[in-house]
């Protein structure tokens, strides 16, 4: 009797799927390892074929090749990966060049100011209920159009890296309403429909994926993606979503007030609301189910920040074991890194202030520092950016009542202990956080009507809460209002260096 759901996960450095009982019991799981291609400054791309889709091919393979699974047996498929991205198709849905990728791409900056001056920053807001920035889909739309002719008259679809794998699984174009939001100016999030009054040269509806919820179905399995895959032609396929929001549903964080907080190669935040809550500053989107709203935002360097931290200035250690090194030396540092402060904004930020010419700033150098206080600031950097995110939320409205903290960062002890003594508030962390490839299996699982939204808190163990430590508070505090000031004292200088360099 068939009792599998298939989720797959394509992430910024790494693909991973598990196979789950529809009682959340996981019978295996993969992972393969990627890299990421930046052919210029602010430019960050991975190739639809060769990384995305490869992968999921490498993924399936290695499954089906374990005695205990068989494509006979699963039931569904749903599919996420990093997003918001663009690839272009032709005709005939092949990729025409490699996909340009979410926030951490900041090509199309110019492309922001052009359609700003010509709609109107008021204007768009109205209309996407989120400014535009380097996150958004419409300035990338048009960089290729100014920047690449050549590709855009071949273009027919449009896609992102989600809807590319579901194109390449059932043939169908597909995207989720949560992605599609920020595919703006060209969506609707009140109307829940593409909308092309605010086109101004970018794409027309016809050029868009069908839109749906990431618990709907997409299609089913074709004959040529079975036979590169190893699934059954047939097999149900879901709309699926961005990973962040798979990785929010794989920790239960599916009902209004619940916020999760995941500590992957950036900091991503989802909220999950029953009405809006717009601003500026931050991302209001769908949600994964109907008729949800999610708050949203996200830094721009977490965990790539650490990993770039371990290959450029902890060479010396071995490779298995550097992180593990750095962690256990940061906790053995006094908070406040001995006067050092930090800015994590080594790819640019995306949310809250929107910078992507913003750059990392260490503050507070002597010759007494060592390598491990500069690690304790790296990571408490990183904690004063997610208060920075949290604090805007309750600015505009937003009221969030339960705090989970996932990702790999989250599996430490010391980095969610920094988080919450600066933020000030408990974090969740479940026993077992598989991530967004389980998410995404519950999702095949809602999508084939065999479970609803509400089912995914039975698939969960407890696990544990990090409490803010209050005698770390008012230094924490000082230090925070110095981070905030540190980056409106240096924002014109860091511009000027990025200008010449």
């Amino acid at each position: 009797m068939k009792r599998l759901l298939l989720g797959i996960d394509v992430g910024t450095y790494s693909s991973k799927a598990v196979l789950v009982t529809f009682e959340g019991q996981v019978v295996a799981r993969v992972m393969v390892p990627h890299g990421i291609s930046t052919p210029a400054p602010g430019f960050v791309e991975q190739d639809a074929d060769a990384v995305w889709w490869n992968d999921v091919k490498t993924l399936c393979r290695q499954l089906l090749a374990n005695p205990a699974c068989s494509a006979q047996d699963i039931v569904a498929v749903a599919v996420s990966a990093i997003g918001p991205c663009l690839v272009p198709l032709d005709e005939c849905g092949h990729a025409l060049r490699p996909g340009i990728l979410y926030g951490v791409d900041v090509r199309a900056q110019r492309e922001v100011e052009e359609l700003n001056h010509e709609i109107g920053p008021a204007t768009l807001f109205k209309h996407s209920l989120m400014a535009l920035s380097s996150q958004a889909i419409g300035p990338k739309i048009r960089w290729l159009r100014n920047h690449e002719p050549h590709i855009w008259g071949r273009t027919r679809y449009l896609a992102t890296a989600s809807s590319y794998l579901v194109h390449r699984l059932t043939g169908q174009l597909w995207i989720d309403h949560h992605t599609a939001s920020h595919f703006m100016p060209l969506y609707d999030p009140r109307a829940r429909q593409w909308n092309d009054c605010y086109a101004y040269g970018l794409a027309s509806a016809d050029m868009l994926p069908n839109l749906g919820w990431s618990n709907e179905l997409a299609g089913e399995v074709t004959r040529e993606a079975a036979e590169e895959t190893g699934l059954l032609a047939g097999t149900p396929v879901a709309v699926g979503a961005v990973d962040a929001l798979s990785e929010a549903v794989s920790v239960g964080v599916v009902g209004a007030g619940d916020l999760m907080v995941m500590y992957g190669s950036t900091t991503f935040f989802v909220l999950v609301q029953d009405a809006p809550t717009p601003a500026p500053t931050v991302w209001t989107t769908a949600g994964a189910f109907e008729p949800q709203f999610n708050l949203a935002a996200g830094m721009g360097t977490t965990g790539s920040l650490t990993r770039w931290f371990k290959d450029e200035l902890a060479r010396d250690l071995p490779a298995e074991e550097g992180y593990a090194h750095l962690f256990a030396a940061a906790a053995r540092v006094e908070p406040g890194a001995q006067g050092l402060l930090m800015l994590p904004y080594f790819s640019g930020e995306r949310t809250p202030i929107n910078d992507p010419d913003a750059r990392g700033v260490i503050a507070g150098l002597n010759l007494t520092h060592t390598r491990e206080h500069l690690f304790r600031a790296a990571l408490e950097s990183v904690g004063f950016g997610v208060r920075h995110n949290l604090e805007t939320f309750v600015s505009i409205g937003a009221q969030f009542q339960r705090v989970v903290a996932v990702g790999g960062g989250a599996q430490s002890d010391i980095w969610p202990q920094i988080v919450s003594d600066i933020v000030g508030c408990e974090q969740e962390i479940p026993a077992v956080t598989i991530g967004a490839s389980y998410g995404d299996a519950f999702l095949a699982g809602c999508a084939t009507g065999i479970l609803r939204p509400d089912d995914i808190r039975a698939w969960l163990k407890p696990g544990r809460v990090v409490t803010p430590d209050g005698a770390h508070r008012s230094l924490y505090d000082r230090l925070y209002a110095n981070y905030l000031e540190l980056y409106r004292n240096t924002r014109a200088v860091v511009h000027s260096i990025g200008r010449v360099s």
